[in-house]
């Protein structure tokens, strides 16, 4: 009796706290409902549909369990946000409306939670409110959907990655438990609704992965604080021994967003700002000076420049060729990547490279320089480095194989930005995370890579047309990714051969072209040789004028992994871009996007013989309006890239 009595006693005072509310997004498709009991649990809801069913959360902090067992709520914030944001960089939009509600909940102990629901997904993040530093010894992130439900699954041997990743298409029981990802991933539901997983305003804390575990839940994992590294020559610094914590950090902080992006429709993947809107606020006081733009770049096309008179290589006449060259065709930057300094001492030139010569020539020529370096040589001399390339004119820099996103690296991150923004230099990181807001609190980070792109067809035959059309709907989701396209030696899949030192693209040369209207990067690669495109001057018209931010976007065409056509405005021209994958494609274009009048259009497309010979390509130039309608038809692998303008 005494034993049934606890029981009634217990189950009453667990009835009596347990708390239930529910958050929609405005347009009210998306419903969250968050659960407090001896746990906190949420799940979601698009239409009727149940994306994620209840899954728990908890942050551990100093050795303590938050939620604890019995949490009590000491109140309830709700509040409807509905403005408009104007990003420094447009990557997509020159406006983003930025409309959602919140619920704050605040819990004794000096703990809160918010969640937010947008119409393109939901987030939340916990916050604290210590006096003192804390230790975060772990946190729980689960995110439960139907085993049966299909996932794009950038699977990882390690958290030391560049997260070059191919994204394993499956079902989420036909991945073996225990395998882990990095972020973004992207989940189908079975009525084909897709919930992108990743983070935003990631700050002094390590990035989240996703691990799967036996009942086929995906879980947070998080890189732990490292204690022991070793260095690997002046580039890779190995962890030997990580803390059994994840981070230590302010007791008085937000931490990151864990964000899903969810879209009814593929093309509304391509437009998703969840993680830009999640992010800080730009920092930088006056922003004026960053100028996004195109780089010609070096190290992928091996330095092969011909038909001039010096030997080629990394030596100043080379650089002034690719400034030359810069200049004629009004591209804003040329980067020198490995080679220009000896490795593991940034004020230590190569003796064939006098920097002040190609700064100087570069200034006259109206071209920015770029300066490609090691990220722990950088971050060895830092203050030192910075200031002498200040001294030069150095307009930027590409840093590299940082290969890491715990607390540390994840920090450094954070310093460059802010040093080289107080210097007025861009930012491109390369062997990076996935972007998690900096770039909107730093926009002086125009880009960075964490995607296997195409530096991958000098060594292997990953890279294929159905990679490319997949990345834009995940990878691109979370931020501008570095590519770097433009690629003027072609092959179909049957013919292509990864070569270092004369590196070929897989895919038609449309599909490169395609590639600077659909792939976001405010600094966009031209990564072939200047001599190549010296004798392209059909593509280098486009290639000329087509802009690197975008004042509208707009999806016309979209299945992931399958195809994408889009069309993106800046000023008063458009472009419209389309690729496909290894299958031949035909879409109907609908100019209704445009305002009354009439357009010259210039097109490129797949030429006759694209199939067999994939640099075949058509240049036609025609006029419309918009009434017009278009049919195109697209090579296996191919693409198609248009510029429309007044008359």
């Amino acid at each position: 009796m005494k034993k049934f009595l606890l029981l009634i006693y217990s189950f009453l005072a667990l009835s009596a706290y347990a708390k239930e509310y529910v958050l929609k997004s405005p347009n009210e498709n998306i419903m969250t409902t968050v659960k407090v009991d001896g746990q906190i649990s949420y799940s979601v809801v698009f239409k009727d549909e149940t994306l994620i069913s209840p899954s728990s959360i908890s942050l551990n902090v100093n050795g303590k369990k938050f939620p604890e067992s019995s949490p009590k709520i000491i109140d309830i914030m709700e509040k409807e946000v509905n403005d408009v944001v104007h990003p420094v960089v447009r990557e997509k939009k020159a406006e983003i409306v930025n409309h959602f509600n919140e619920l704050k909940i605040n819990f004794r102990g000096n703990y809160t939670l918010v969640f937010r629901a947008y119409n393109e997904g939901i987030a939340y993040r916990f916050e604290t409110r210590f006096e003192d530093d804390i230790i975060i010894d772990s946190e729980k992130a689960e995110f439960n959907f139907s085993p049966e439900h299909t996932i794009y699954f950038p699977e990882e041997d390690s958290f030391i990655s560049h997260n070059e990743r191919t994204y394993i298409k499956s079902t989420l029981n036909q991945i073996e438990p225990g395998k882990f990802c990095s972020l973004p991933s992207l989940v189908s539901s079975d009525k084909g609704v897709k919930i992108l997983i990743t983070e935003s305003n990631l700050y002094d804390y390590p990035g989240m992965w996703l691990k799967l575990n036996d009942k086929h839940t995906l879980s947070g994992i998080f890189p732990g604080y490292p204690l022991k590294c070793t260095l690997n020559k002046d580039r890779k610094l190995v962890v030997d021994k990580y803390a059994d914590y994840i981070a230590k950090t302010k007791g008085n902080r937000a931490f990151p967003w864990r964000a899903l992006a969810i879209a009814e429709n593929d093309t509304d993947l391509i437009v998703n700002q969840l993680v830009y809107l999640l992010a800080e606020p730009n920092k930088i006081e006056d922003p004026s000076w960053i100028k996004p733009g195109k780089v010609a770049w070096d190290w992928w096309n091996w330095w092969n420049i011909y038909g001039v008179d010096f030997k080629a290589g990394i030596n100043t006449q080379t650089y002034k060729y690719y400034i030359d060259f810069a200049s004629q065709y009004g591209i804003e930057y040329i980067i020198l990547d490995e080679g220009w300094y000896k490795l593991g001492n940034l004020l230590e030139l190569n003796p064939d490279i006098n920097m002040e010569e190609i700064c100087e020539y570069g200034r006259r020529k109206n071209v920015g320089i770029i300066l490609w370096v090691v990220w722990k040589t950088l971050d060895d001399q830092l203050d030192q480095a910075l200031d002498q390339f200040e001294k030069w004119g150095v307009k930027g820099l590409k840093v590299d194989f940082m290969q890491r996103d715990d607390q540390l690296l994840v920090n450094f991150y954070w310093k460059v930005a802010k040093e080289a923004a107080a210097r007025k230099m861009i930012v491109d990181f390369h062997g990076a995370y996935k972007p998690a807001g900096l770039r909107r609190t730093y926009p002086n980070v125009l880009t960075r890579e964490g995607v296997k792109g195409m530096e991958w067809c000098k060594w292997s035959s990953d890279v294929t047309p159905q990679h490319n059309v997949t990345i834009p709907f995940i990878r691109m989701v979370a931020g501008p990714m570095d590519y770097t396209p433009g690629a003027m030696l072609n092959a179909q899949e049957s013919s292509f051969r990864p070569i270092t030192k004369k590196p070929m693209s897989m895919g038609t040369r449309c599909h490169q072209l395609a590639m600077y209207v659909i792939y976001e990067s405010p600094l966009q690669m031209l990564a072939d040789s200047p001599s190549h495109y010296l004798e392209e001057e059909e593509c280098m018209e486009f290639l000329e004028k087509v802009p690197t931010v975008w004042d509208e976007t707009i999806p016309l065409h979209a299945s992931v992994s399958d195809y994408v056509v889009l069309a993106r405005r800046n000023g008063e021209q458009w472009y419209v871009g389309a690729m496909t994958d290894e299958n031949e494609r035909e879409f109907e274009i609908d100019f209704s996007f445009l305002k009354p009048g009439d357009y010259k259009i210039d097109i490129y497309q797949d030429g006759v013989n694209a199939h067999r010979y994939a640099s075949d390509y058509k240049k036609i130039e025609a006029e419309i309006t918009n009434r017009s309608n278009l049919n195109i038809k697209l090579a296996p692998g191919g693409g198609w890239a248009a510029r429309i303008y007044k008359k």
